[in-house]
């Protein structure tokens, strides 16, 4: 069976509270987009896992999607699969991409094999994989609080903006973003931002808590949210922990001159 798995981006995020487990309560809003790796997972003699397309770093028994794997492994009797990753979406660039690949695998080993897990199951399947794993079973606008998991609908749509995502050859590790972190609860939360005010009014009010840290060592991530406001962007943002920046547009822009050097991704939401 093949399958698209999709990334996300993250409007708003707000490090509320240190937990007694060591995470942070954050508030944010998941969005997905369009952007998707390729993943193939059918019977095989032996488990086996194939990566093709872009690198991703670690060993391969930390790859997710095996992960979910051998993590539906302990509770079914499963026979072998030979699982095949295309991968599209930068690592390290805060778009959930390897989260979602291991979402779908879930989702495709519970149809393959006629498991009958339900959404509610699934999500806590992928909650023991990632905090933000829980959100790809959704796919659609969600507000995400606790570590991520504690999931409602959005009343949003971004639908007719058109969107252009960046990433830079700069990788930034989750822990080195939550360091220098002082959580703090806003005046505002992210969800009355995203519901109560019009996008064009969002560079105001709705800020992402990681960029003041990850700004602060990356100057280039700065100069990159500029640039997208400079080409006129009502809205742009670096994306959870970084280190992509996305920037969204009222109209259909082409900026992979402009960024050439970089991963671009464009396209109407």
């Amino acid at each position: 069976m093949v399958s698209f798995p999709n990334c996300k981006i993250n409007l708003g995020l707000n490090v509320i509270a240190k937990r007694s487990d060591g995470f942070h309560d954050i508030e944010t809003c998941f969005y997905p987009i369009p952007w998707t790796d390729i993943l193939e997972i059918i019977p095989s003699e032996e488990v086996k896992l194939d990566i093709t397309g872009l690198t991703i770093p670690g060993l391969e028994q930390e790859n997710l999607c095996l992960k979910a794997y051998i993590l539906l492994k302990k509770d079914f009797d499963l026979p072998p699969v030979h699982i095949h990753l295309h991968k599209v979406l930068p690592t390290g660039a805060g778009l959930g991409g390897g989260s979602s690949d291991a979402v779908f695998a879930l989702q495709t080993i519970n149809e393959m094999f006629h498991l009958s897990l339900s959404p509610v199951m699934l999500a806590g399947y992928a909650f023991a994989l990632g905090s933000d794993c829980p959100f790809f079973i959704h796919r659609k606008a969600m507000i995400g609080k606790g570590r991520g998991e504690i999931l409602s609908p959005a009343k949003i749509s971004l639908e007719k903006r058109f969107m252009v995502l960046v990433k830079p050859e700069i990788n930034v590790a989750t822990a080195e973003a939550y360091a220098g972190i002082v959580p703090r609860k806003p005046s505002k939360s992210v969800q009355e931002i995203i519901e109560e005010i019009p996008c064009e009014f969002w560079k105001e009010y709705l800020v992402n808590d990681f960029e003041e840290t990850v700004f602060r060592k990356f100057h280039g991530l700065a100069e990159l949210k500029n640039n997208l406001y400079k080409a006129g962007a009502m809205y742009a943002s670096m994306s959870g922990s970084g280190s992509s920046v996305f920037g969204i547009f009222n109209q259909t822009i082409d900026l992979k001159e402009q960024f050439a050097r970089m991963t671009v991704w464009s396209g109407e939401l």
